[in-house]
């Protein structure tokens, strides 16, 4: 089982998530959303191992091979944001959805740049025109569509938890207001900075958010102590902005024990899909993605392809195991074929450059 290795500094970290999640956003743009895994397999054979353009009449169709969806579009504007403002600036990052994102929409699923708008940005974008001011713009979507751009506030904020916990917090809340998305993204955004920090995925992980919890930085209530035994004293009351509960930040060690212990087998791990969910919602996605990247660790290429081979909403899934996965191995970690194919590579290495340059 390799664990976060020493050798990898953690520039090539940073660099290696933010790659990782725009390589797993392309591997998936072609083979994205087949609930039907015998039409998967039809369309592009037993094992998809590079990127692919759609077929037509699929989801991002006309896109070529290597290109980014909307979630890569995102992605890059939130980096963008971050790298020229020196750090998290909501309104700088709200007027370059307005002005860059905004009217490329037409509130329609199929348009926009990378072939389709998910549900939380169609519904920001629908709430704008209508004149409500950014605060009142976010649905109940309970899919993965904020953490796709988050992960780039996390890595750029890894080394302050409390910061990151409050920018990441609030990015998420302007187009996601159920509290349980809030909550298991926070969690996830919270794993990636322990991940570029050098903390290992493993069992002892959640312990240690779970003293960050104590500590104040992260804002979730806890009734028990770290160790999830029996309440000592009084409860603690619940503050204004904590989640009522830890246990988004408990789901990554639970997984990563299961994805060593030799009593529980998913084989191959492309049946991670079939396990934990095919769909688009964040229970579905951040379980996969947990268990993909403890299975793989550091091998981003083998993480990934897992993931746009299991299926479904497999590029959330692929996004967010290659940011993990990345995290762990660094830059190096990532295939030059990955690298060489992927649409705006040139652009996306000089962000992720720029953003690990900044994070320190």
């Amino acid at each position: 089982m390799s664990h976060a290795s020493s050798s990898v500094s953690r520039k090539s970290r940073i660099q290696g998530a933010l790659m990782g999640a725009f390589i797993g956003d392309a591997l998936a743009l072609g083979p994205h959303w087949y609930y039907d895994l015998d039409a998967l397999c039809r369309d592009y054979g037993e094992w998809i191992t590079d990127y692919t353009a759609p077929k037509p009449g699929r989801y991002h169709e006309g896109l070529p091979a290597g290109a980014s969806s909307q979630a890569g579009f995102i992605l890059a504007l939130t980096t963008r944001s971050l790298v020229e403002r020196g750090g998290y600036d909501e309104a700088d990052f709200c007027a370059r959805m307005d002005q860059e994102l905004f009217p490329l929409l037409d509130g329609t699923p199929m348009a926009g740049p990378g072939g389709y708008t998910s549900q939380s940005i169609r519904e920001a974008w629908g709430k704008r025109r209508a004149g409500l001011p950014w605060g009142q713009v976010a649905g109940l979507a309970d899919n993965t569509e904020a953490a796709e751009r988050v992960l780039a506030i996390a890595l750029r904020h890894a080394g302050d938890p409390a910061q990151l916990a409050r920018h990441v917090s609030t990015n998420v809340a302007l187009t996601q207001r159920d509290p349980t998305v809030g909550a298991m993204t926070l969690a996830f955004a919270a794993v990636l900075g322990q991940l570029v920090n050098g903390v290992a995925l493993d069992a002892d992980l959640s312990g240690r958010l779970m003293g960050m919890v104590k500590s104040g930085e992260l804002p979730f209530h806890a009734v028990t102590s770290g160790e999830l035994d029996v309440p000592q004293g009084a409860e603690a009351p619940l503050k204004a902005g904590q989640f009522a509960s830890p246990d988004a930040l408990l789901t990554v060690s639970s997984i990563a024990r299961a994805a060593h212990d030799p009593g529980v087998s998913i084989e191959p791990a492309s049946k991670v899909g079939l396990v934990y969910g095919l769909p688009c919602a964040v229970y579905h996605q951040f379980p996969a993605a947990y268990y993909l990247a403890a299975r793989f660790q550091g091998d981003v290429e083998q993480g990934v392809l897992n993931a746009v081979n299991a299926g479904g909403q497999n590029q959330a899934r692929a996004m967010l195991t290659g940011a993990l996965c990345g995290a762990i191995g660094g830059l190096e970690a990532i295939p030059a074929r990955f690298i060489a194919g992927l649409q705006q590579s040139e652009e996306y290495l000089a962000l992720a450059e720029a953003l690990a340059e900044q994070a320190g």
